[in-house]
């Protein structure tokens, strides 16, 4: 379904309106009625919804008539992301829907299985699923609001495109594969004339000793990426990319997630060598198991460090593991943390989009 050409979108944007984005909110209402409360998001503002906001996560359906409610207005501009495009499950069966169907029960989860589900489908108990299809027509006005988004918003200053563009050719000449589907997007050193505005490739993926959630700004390549792993992760975050104007450079962000807030009571000195295994890289060699913590070292690098045992996917001595970290946060006594886990050693918490463990007392 992604090889098909991209749509492209033009916008030309009112002046000393702001411009807020926000990407991969992934079915999770939650994060994204918070994140606007948080941006203050009013009728003066425009907003663009930067791919992703259906799958993974636990409400996509009310996440879409929230946002068709909200682009009824006419200054919400939804892209199409890689999870967004369920329009096409009419016009693709290859297989009967084979692996459609082989998805859907792997995941448990998400746009066309609370579909189904509110249909009166048991995915797990239908032999295929092409037959049931054409009951998914009750959901035509949904899905002609997803066909009618495009992949791509151009504008004078910004791009805002899901997952990444080619610098050696117009947003037309793409396909939906090439603007939905790219990883690791300022990885690959492209530099543009204005602003790409991605989500896509959560921000985390790009550290190594440590996990930052916030957006970040690459002036010299002139990318902005601004996936905080809101369901993917954690302790990821809905982040919200702040333009005062189309005219403007003077970002900022706003980021919602549900952790309690707590205060720090003693001062704590930060790792001086830590590590973060990810999505992609997390096999792990359990060393000694023990109830709560158990030793590992990270099968490709050597690294060793205590994980959650709950965090560790199997009981094998060879597993794959959630991500984890054991950076230890520099903070200051007074400094605000939240808290993601609570456990005997201490708690991992955030601190300025910042995930890492302190050992001392909170208030």
């Amino acid at each position: 379904m992604f090889d098909l050409p991209a749509s492209v979108r033009w916008l030309d944007f009112q002046p000393g309106r702001r411009i807020l984005v926000i990407s991969d909110i992934h079915g999770n209402l939650e994060y994204f009625r918070g994140v606007l409360e948080l941006a203050a998001f009013s009728p003066e503002d425009e907003l663009i919804i930067d791919g992703d906001f259906l799958e993974k996560g636990p409400d996509c359906l009310g996440t879409l008539h929230f946002i068709m409610e909200l682009s009824k207005r006419g200054n919400v501009h939804p892209v199409r992301g890689n999870c967004d495009g369920w329009h096409s499950v009419f016009e693709h069966d290859e297989d009967g829907n084979g692996h459609l169907l082989q998805y859907l029960r792997w995941k448990g989860c998400g746009f066309l299985w609370e579909l189904f589900r509110n249909l009166g489908v048991d995915i797990m108990n239908i032999p295929r699923l092409s037959p049931y299809v054409p009951l998914l027509h009750a959901y035509d006005r949904e899905f002609d609001f997803i066909r009618a988004m495009p992949d791509a918003i151009d504008s004078e200053n910004f791009t805002f495109v899901h997952a990444g563009r080619s610098p050696d050719k117009p947003l037309e000449a793409h396909s939906q594969d090439e603007l939905n589907k790219i990883d690791r997007f300022m990885a690959r050193g492209d530099h543009f004339r204005k602003w790409t505005v991605v989500g896509h490739y959560p921000v985390v993926l790009y550290g190594e000793d440590r996990v930052c959630a916030n957006p970040i700004i690459n002036w010299e390549q002139k990318i902005i990426s601004i996936d905080g792993g809101c369901i993917l992760k954690d302790d990821g975050q809905l982040n919200a990319l702040i333009i005062p104007h189309k005219d403007s450079e003077d970002f900022s962000f706003v980021a919602y997630d549900p952790f309690p807030e707590r205060r720090v009571l003693k001062d704590q000195v930060g790792s001086s060598r830590s590590y973060y295994i990810r999505w992609g890289d997390s096999q792990v060699q359990v060393l000694e198991r023990g109830e709560e913590f158990s030793r590992c070292r990270h099968v490709r690098t050597g690294y060793e460090m205590d994980i959650l045992t709950k965090y560790l996917f199997t009981d094998e001595e060879i597993t794959g593991c959630n991500d984890c970290t054991d950076y230890v946060l520099p903070l200051k006594a007074g400094d605000t943390v939240r808290v993601v886990e609570t456990c005997s050693r201490g708690y991992f918490v955030k601190h300025n989009g910042v995930s890492g463990w302190y050992y001392g007392e909170l208030e």
